[in-house]
């Protein structure tokens, strides 16, 4: 299967009454009608012209009969929302662990520094949608900067990671049932059930028709730590802390950790904001693209302040004791109400990784063809065909592999900087090296900031891998790798 090419020209399509339509614009274009009949009804040509959208990745999207679902619907308030819920999840949770291993004024830089590269990339994947509107997908960029080989590599990479991500969902669904339930069956059926879920929402059709989930995800985790700061705070005393009265709470400005520690903790930031690759979809399916930016700007502003107040609060009052994830830092009550009020949010975030992995496929197997915009039975059944192979795939890498947590930390630090700082980076360059503002002091200054994204999501890439493996292979040494498929308390 062929995506559309000439990256830097506009491409043409032709409708079935053979009119040329210009899809190198991001917004909508309506069909052209050359049947010359000077007898039809005005209205009805105008019907039919409102009624039908021609989109450079769906093609001919035809909203009169409801014949078509519609992936053009997505407002830029639905987008912004969409786009933190891909990023919160279970990362935050792992903020406060994170500063306290770098320590409170370097943790909360490296937040910042992050958000600000993270936000740039983000930027840049609004601005190359516009500029190539065929895009859809990490892979369509690939295909457009490296060819085929560039499109198979990076799809397989962005394949690799949102699947395991949207696993990872699974087995964090049954610590919650094992938390709320005191271990009442075994963690395996609390992942398929976790796994259904997900499934099952993931099935919905059209971004715009799941955004409402991204609203019961934002509120449910939302709600679980501000429960939790609020239970640290009056509770004064965190779970982990010694029996006695013998233990103070330190938390320290600057802190010496090894190598080692100190990547992993930035990896784990970086874990939290790893949602760039799923703004392609997000892009792709908004009413309007150019309000993009708008919806980066406010969700990167939203989700950074979130993770600044809930890493600083946790910190603050767990200190040296904070459990991971931080849910169970305040105590076995609490840690139940916690869970319980995350365990919808938990389910949503695994819920938008399988839609847009499944979406993915989808799009790879019916790109160029009629049943991609189309309600056929091929289109139902290459949909919720993609939807089950995709979930099963997760469930299983997720409950095979002993090691799975610190496996995700590995893919996190292998793949995640590539699709979300390295790649956007030289995305902008690509566009940007034979630009007409070339030389411009505004021009230089943006490469050379691109360049030095580039080189920094290199460096973390390979400190942050050579991390995750040590701390895998320690584990190893140590014994505390499980078994696959196994029944044991996991929420402990």
């Amino acid at each position: 299967m062929t995506t559309s090419s000439a990256p830097h020209h506009p491409t043409k399509t032709t409708t079935n009454h053979g009119s040329d339509i210009e899809i190198g614009q991001a917004a909508n274009v309506h069909q052209a009608d050359e049947n010359g009949d000077e007898n039809e009804d005005p209205k009805n040509e105008n019907n039919a012209k409102q009624n039908t959208v021609v989109d450079a990745v769906w093609g001919e999207i035809d909203l009169s009969d409801g014949s078509s679902p519609n992936y053009r619907n997505l407002s830029w308030v639905k987008a912004s929302v969409l786009e933190v819920k891909t990023q919160i999840g279970l990362g935050v949770l792992g903020l406060p662990a994170a500063l306290n291993v770098l320590g409170f004024v370097p943790g909360i830089l490296c937040i910042l520094a992050i958000a600000i590269i993270i936000t740039w990339s983000d930027y840049v994947v609004g601005t190359f949608k516009m500029n190539h509107p065929e895009v859809y997908t990490v892979a369509d960029v690939g295909y457009i900067m490296f060819g085929p080989w560039g499109r198979e590599i990076l799809g397989f990479a962005y394949l690799l990671e949102v699947v395991a991500t949207g696993g990872a969902s699974f087995l964090s669904i049954s610590v919650a049932f094992n938390a709320i339930t005191d271990h009442a069956t075994c963690s395996v059926v609390w992942a398929i059930i976790g796994a259904v879920v997900v499934g099952l929402l993931s099935s919905i059709q059209t971004l715009g028709r799941i955004s409402w989930l991204g609203w019961v995800g934002l509120v449910s985790i939302l709600s679980a730590v501000i429960t939790l700061m609020i239970g640290l705070g009056t509770s004064g005393r965190p779970s982990l802390a010694p029996a006695g009265n013998d233990w103070q709470i330190e938390t320290q400005a600057i802190t010496s950790p090894t190598f080692v520690e100190a990547i992993n903790a930035v990896c784990i930031i970086i874990f939290a904001y790893a949602g760039t690759p799923n703004f392609f979809n997000i892009v792709g399916e908004m009413k309007n693209p150019r309000d993009f930016t708008k919806s980066v700007l406010v969700g990167q502003t939203a989700i950074t302040t979130i993770y600044l107040v809930v890493a600083a609060v946790v910190y603050h009052y767990a200190g040296q004791y904070i459990a991971s994830p931080a849910l169970g830092s305040a105590g076995v009550v609490l840690k139940k109400v916690c869970y319980g009020l995350a365990l919808p949010g938990l389910a949503v975030g695994g819920t938008l990784f399988m839609h847009v992995a499944a979406k993915y496929i989808f799009v790879r197997v019916l790109r160029n063809s009629r049943h991609l915009a189309k309600n056929t039975p091929t289109h139902y059944i290459a949909w919720y065909g993609s939807v089950i192979l995709v979930c099963a795939v997760g469930f299983i890498i997720a409950e095979a592999i002993p090691f799975f947590n610190d496996l995700l930390s590995l893919i996190g630090a292998l793949l995640a900087t590539v699709i979300c700082i390295q790649m956007e980076s030289f995305m902008w360059m690509w566009d940007n090296i034979r630009s007409p503002s070339r030389g411009t002091t505004s021009w230089n200054l943006l490469m050379a900031m691109n360049v030095l994204f580039f080189i920094l999501g290199w460096f973390l890439m390979i400190a942050g891998t050579y991390g995750s493996v040590v701390t895998i292979n320690d584990n190893f040494k140590s014994g505390d790798v499980g078994s696959a498929f196994s029944c044991a308390d996991n929420s402990s």
